[in-house]
């Protein structure tokens, strides 16, 4: 057995085994709140005529206030693997903004280089590799271009990080529970997820099957953030957001009017409740984007 095939076999058992773990512990879920149940959906799988899945979409949702003509907040959902296409598409879009604010935990004000930061052996290296070649996609950090004047670093650095996780005792094991307690991956939809992944490992159209099988844990993105938040926030993401949205009180202060803030999209719901409680704006349109082609 090859390298790659065992490490396609490594991550499907991990999968697996993540699987009846999560649905294993029932815990208390997390509501939603008044807003974000009002919230625009971020992430879907677009079906064809026929009922079948053809891709997996993120959205553009525009944020505006009538009083205030011209100035404009975009929230551009990311998944941080997809197809070259959708990336590509990214890069054009990403040139009509004054500032384009993007997520990395890293220092304050740091710059992407074009094609990625430099590879290295390590194992987490290795896994990410794994996963490209086992989808067929590319990674976002490779394929978004970074470095233009209009990019803006809206994140946590990582010592901000490792405070304020410290500070809530927020660590990644609490977070791994509260997943558990919300099952966030589903026996569902009439699937036996344990199954349905052996036989895409076999299958002749495999990276299609997986393809799909991933993209279905995707879609609801939204369930799985609310189980990350529990009910008091949490540093991954309502954190991490409050950062990112104190650069963009700032850009909106220095004038700038066309505003785009690219993020995972499973950090949507909470920023959509700020768009709207902090910063008086509300959802005006809804544009969407194929990041995964669900058809081969």
């Amino acid at each position: 057995m090859s390298v790659r095939s065992k490490l396609t076999l490594l991550l499907a058992l991990i999968f697996q085994f993540s699987s009846a773990l999560l649905a294993a512990r029932a815990e208390e879920a997390t509501e939603k709140s008044a807003e974000e149940k009002t919230a625009p959906t971020f992430l879907r799988i677009h079906e064809n005529a026929s009922g079948k899945p053809d891709a997996l979409q993120t959205a553009i949702v525009r944020y505006a206030d009538p009083q205030q003509p011209g100035v404009y907040v975009d929230l551009v959902g990311a998944v941080h693997i997809g197809e070259q296409a959708y990336y590509d598409q990214l890069n054009e879009e990403f040139k009509n903004y004054d500032a384009l604010l993007y997520e990395i935990v890293a220092p304050k004000g740091t710059r992407i280089p074009k094609g990625g930061p430099k590879k290295n052996g390590s194992a987490v290296s290795g896994l990410q590799n794994g996963m490209k070649d086992m989808l067929g996609l590319e990674f976002q950090l490779e394929q978004i271009d970074y470095t233009p004047q209009n990019f803006v670093h809206a994140d946590m650095s990582p010592e901000e990080m490792a405070a304020d996780m410290a500070e809530r005792g927020d660590g990644f094991l609490q977070m791994f529970a509260r997943l558990m307690g919300a099952g966030m991956v589903q026996q569902t939809k009439g699937e036996d997820m344990n199954a349905a992944m052996l036989m895409a490992l076999f299958a002749d159209d495999r990276q299609l099957r997986m393809k799909r099988l991933f993209a279905s844990q995707m879609d609801d993105m939204e369930g799985q953030m609310r189980a990350i938040e529990g009910k008091n926030g949490s540093t991954l993401i309502s954190q991490r957001n409050a950062k990112a949205f104190q650069v963009l009180r700032q850009e909106l202060n220095d004038g700038k009017k066309k505003i785009g803030v690219f993020y995972g999209a499973g950090h949507f719901a909470d920023m959509h409740r700020r768009l709207v409680e902090d910063f008086g704006l509300q959802p005006q349109s809804t544009r969407w984007l194929n990041a995964w082609d669900l058809t081969k």
